[in-house]
């Protein structure tokens, strides 16, 4: 009967194939799904990242958008793929948090199915709205609200999604309902600001400060703590007199899982070296958001155990059902 001596026990982990693997990772070209459409805030940040990424692994990453479902749709892909480290997600606040609280029949569980590897960073919003509606504030934004309830109407880019999640904030923070207009992309939803069909929109500086510049948007607040370096005269929503109103939409990479954790710090690793690069750094301040570099694995898994049952909890006392 063979008994196998203690150094061919050491030496068996060698040739698992998932190890041995991962040791020789990456050996191809890595794809990076992104579940929102080409050219928003999401897609132009990946690119960025993934370029310098692809630099750091010998190997291409190629951003795949697949857009669809508030972000469910890639997320799905990426939950179903091979757990190879080939296949990776950016993952926000909608497929990741929300959709489990929103929709019954999620096809993946993030938390089951999707491993962290390191956060990416948060963005604000600018609460903005058409330059002939009457308010000039966000308190009378908030008070027009309150003498017309349902009345007024906010767009956003569909149930779930981080400017969905931002309204809700808001009017539960102060009690107001406005109905919710939800279009298939920003661009469209955007426009029907600036055109006066929907009341308020709340949009990512990077799409909408142009706008704001150009007088065609006027700029309520933004919804950070602090206010935001490219556009500071506009006031934080504490400022405006609403503390609590608060909400920053924020990003993560994730992979499959049962992804080797040398492949998954391999990936952390890179995204992190990405993160450090001055050009990289200039990009993301030129679209006002704080980049995570010291959020890798274990933090980011520490972030989405507060952040998910938060999002939840918010979403239920909305009522929100997917549309």
């Amino acid at each position: 009967m063979f008994r196998p001596t203690r150094r061919a026990v050491l030496a068996a982990p060698m040739f698992l194939p998932g190890l041995a693997a991962a040791q020789g990772f990456p050996a191809r070209s890595i794809i990076w799904i992104v579940p929102f459409a080409a050219g928003g805030i999401t897609d132009t940040s990946a690119r960025t990242l993934a370029q310098r990424m692809g630099s750091s692994l010998g190997q291409t990453v190629v951003v795949e958008n697949r857009p669809g479902a508030g972000g469910t749709i890639g997320a799905e892909a990426v939950a179903r793929a091979a757990p190879d480290g080939y296949t990776m997600l950016y993952g926000s606040q909608g497929p990741m948090a929300a959709a489990p609280a929103m929709f019954p029949n999620l096809r993946y569980d993030p938390q089951r199915d999707l491993a962290p590897v390191h956060g990416l960073g948060a963005s604000p919003h600018l609460i903005v709205s058409g330059m002939d509606r009457p308010w000039r504030n966000l308190q009378d934004l908030v008070a027009a609200a309150r003498a017309r309830p349902d009345g007024l109407t906010y767009a956003s880019v569909g149930v779930g999604t981080s400017p969905h999640l931002a309204a809700e904030t808001l009017m539960q923070a102060t009690g107001i309902r406005m109905i919710h207009a939800p279009y298939a992309n920003g661009t469209q939803a955007l426009n029907d600001v600036i055109g006066g069909r929907v009341d308020v929109m709340w949009d990512y500086p990077l799409t909408s400060l142009a706008h704001v510049r150009e007088g065609r948007l006027r700029a309520l607040a933004v919804t950070d703590a602090a206010r935001v370096r490219l556009a500071q005269d506009v006031l934080t929503v504490a400022e405006a007199g609403l503390p609590g109103a608060e909400a920053v939409p924020w990003a993560g990479l994730f992979v499959p899982a049962r992804t080797p954790p040398e492949s998954v710090a391999r990936l952390a690793a890179a995204l992190r070296e990405a993160m450090g690069d001055p050009r990289v750094q200039e990009f993301f301040d030129g679209t006002a958001t704080v980049l995570w570099p010291r959020m890798g694995t274990a933090e980011l898994r520490a972030f989405l155990a507060e952040e998910v049952p938060r999002v939840a909890g918010l979403i239920a006392r909305s009522g929100a059902k997917p549309g």
